[in-house]
């Protein structure tokens, strides 16, 4: 029995005998196969819940970091037909937890599967095929109980079909085990051998009441709306043989009328109440108002029990006010990443080793695997995630001057790149950087220019060198940076449809990303990735007055982080924030707040760098 035995009360009966709690208590009644396998092939949610954790395990599979050729022997060992890792490991993870456990049996090339396999005598083409099989296909030994053998909690010996009706003895070390549900406590495990309770045991009653909750709303469907006929003397009319006849054929002939001329006659005045004399009709429906909430509640139980969130469970798309499905699904992905690592690298460890092996001929120390990742980020949030880490590489490398690095910038160079090339951030890096090696392989800027340049006979040579750098070494300066507005000519005509007589001419027409009057490296600022942008139509646009300014905001992230990328590197700002905005007229004398902002595309031309002028309005004109 349970019950709650921090609190008794004899007022109220709660922990007393009077208590209703005191008469429940667990009961463990195990599902037999002949169920199990009946939930699986007849009951979607059953289904899904036995399928979907084994196919979110693997179905991104995992990237094996090793060189090129060593990859790609490995990659195809796994891809044999008679190996096939990825389905077999599936198919193994799916059967573990619909029956309890399974097992993948190595086929080993040195045909002595009773005797232990010594992964340090696993060679070239060593494994010869994996098998699948469930825990009714091999019968497990007795554990092995002695905690000074390696194989503590494994099974003495599996026992398998020889294919000529004989059972064959396999050692543990040939053998990668899967339990579906473990049974913690080893004085109730007796008789489940090596194995543990189908997933679907403490999750059964979570499917048979949602089931059964879809079943009983299904039934009343077709009963929605029923006729109901209120007939005088009906009970007289049954009595006989004849009046029960006569009360069928009629009615029968009613509801035909009924369904070809969409009309029922009755017998009556039509009265109400105490004037109503004759037969009555009424139509009764049934409110589904709430149905679908208990449904959807019992579903959401269901999706609990198994640890799967409705979204994925049901592959519906989070919906309603505050709705946190994206949270739950990231949540899952992650416990899943967990699962990948506790549960799946230790079962697979001694099989990779024979993988690796029996791919390469020896095992090189360096080569590893990692789970690829199931949860993948969009566009903007690969974008963002690029940016902060090109910020913190920034941070690290320092300044100079006040600001010295944090560590080597060969190491950080080196590094960096490892992180894109892993997380894909710059597609074809890795082949560039094959090509024209890393910073750290570079030779060091000589310091003596001559040195640099060579023999007069390489005089044009000397010279884009000696400009080279002499633009490194170049003197602090203001700056002011800014892209001019490729499709002036649709914007203008915006403009004047929207009441601007005047406007900047087309030339005029730009974006400022950097106004500087402190002296900055401009090396340190760099260059942008995009000698064109394109910012897209749509989003937010709002015009403002800007003192004599008309000007139309938007936003753009690529000009946002290129404007802090100048900042970082000394740029200054007279401003609280950055806006983007193209400035359409000085000269504007119309309601401002009727204007429609333009909603097209803007196309930006390269970036253009220039010292500050602090005299730019002079000569500033108007078409």
């Amino acid at each position: 029995m349970w019950l709650a035995d921090t609190l008794k009360s004899l007022v109220s009966g709660l922990g007393t005998s009077k208590d209703k709690n005191v008469s429940l208590s667990y009961v463990f009644t195990p599902i037999d196969d002949e169920q199990l396998n009946a939930m699986h092939r007849s009951d979607w949610l059953a289904r899904k819940i036995v399928d979907i954790i084994p196919n979110d395990m693997t179905r991104e599979w995992r990237e094996w970091q090793a060189t090129n050729d060593q990859i790609e022997a490995i990659e195809a060992l796994e891809k044999k037909p008679e190996i096939n890792l990825q389905p077999k490991l599936t198919m193994a993870l799916q059967k573990a937890r619909l029956l309890g456990g399974s097992a993948i049996y190595m086929g080993m090339k040195d045909g002595t599967p009773d005797k232990e396999l010594t992964i340090d005598s696993v060679g070239k083409d060593s494994l010869l095929y994996l098998h699948v099989l469930d825990r009714h296909s091999v019968t497990a030994g007795p554990i092995i109980k002695d905690v000074r053998s390696p194989w503590y909690g494994e099974p003495e010996y599996y026992q398998v079909n020889g294919g000529t009706g004989a059972m064959v003895r396999v050692h543990p070390s040939r053998v990668v085990r899967f339990i579906g549900a473990p049974v913690l406590d080893d004085r109730y495990s007796a008789g489940y051998e090596a194995w543990g309770d189908s997933i679907l045991q403490v999750v059964g009653d979570a499917i048979l009441n949602a089931g059964s909750a879809q079943a009983h709303i299904a039934a009343l469907i077709p009963e929605a709306k029923a006729d109901v006929i209120y007939i005088p003397n009906l009970s007289k009319h049954l009595a006989t043989a004849g009046g029960t006849t006569a009360i069928t054929s009629r009615f029968t002939y009613a509801n035909q009328m009924k369904s070809l001329f969409n009309m029922l006659l009755l017998e009556g005045n039509g009265g109400t109440g105490d004037n109503a004399l004759g037969e009555k009709w009424e139509q009764k429906q049934i409110n589904f108002a709430q149905l679908p909430e208990l449904m959807q509640k019992y579903l959401e139980i269901a999706s609990g029990a198994a640890d799967i969130p409705v979204s994925r469970l049901l592959m519906q798309a989070p919906s309603g006010l505050g709705s946190n499905g994206d949270t739950a699904l990231k949540n899952y992905y992650d416990n899943i990443t967990a699962r990948q690592r506790t549960e799946l690298t230790p079962r697979l460890q001694r099989l990779d080793e024979v993988i690796i092996r029996s791919a390469l001929g020896k095992r090189d120390p360096s080569i590893y695997s990692r789970w690829a990742p199931l949860y993948t980020l969009s566009e903007k949030e690969k974008a963002e995630t690029f940016k902060m880490k090109a910020d913190a590489a920034r941070v690290i490398a320092g300044t100079g001057g006040a600001s010295p690095p944090l560590m080597p910038i060969d190491a950080l160079s080196d590094a960096l790149v490892n992180e894109l090339v892993e997380d894909g951030s710059l597609s074809g890096l890795e082949a560039a950087i094959e090509e024209y090696g890393k910073l750290s392989e570079q030779e060091e800027e000589p310091e003596d220019v001559d040195a640099a340049l060579g023999t007069p006979a390489n005089e044009n040579a000397a010279s884009e060198q000696r400009k080279r750098l002499a633009a490194s070494d170049a003197a602090p300066r203001s700056l002011y940076v800014q892209r001019k507005v490729k499709n002036a000519a649709e914007i203008i005509r915006w403009a004047k449809s929207q009441g601007f007589e005047t406007t900047l001419p087309a030339d005029d027409l730009h974006v400022t990303i950097v106004y500087s009057r402190a002296p900055v490296d401009w090396m340190k600022v760099g260059e942008s990735w995009s000698p064109e942008l394109k910012v897209g139509a749509g989003g937010p646009r709002l015009m403002e007055q800007f003192g004599e300014a008309t000007v139309l905001l938007f936003s753009a992230n690529e000009l946002r982080w290129r404007h802090e990328a100048a900042k970082e590197a000394g740029a200054s700002w007279d401003h609280e924030e950055y806006q983007p905005h193209i400035t359409i007229s000085y000269g504007f004398k119309g309601d401002l707040s009727k204007v429609q902002p333009y909603q097209g595309e803007i196309v930006l031309g390269p970036e253009l760098f220039a010292e500050v002028k602090e005299d730019w309005a002079e000569g500033l004109t108007e078409e």
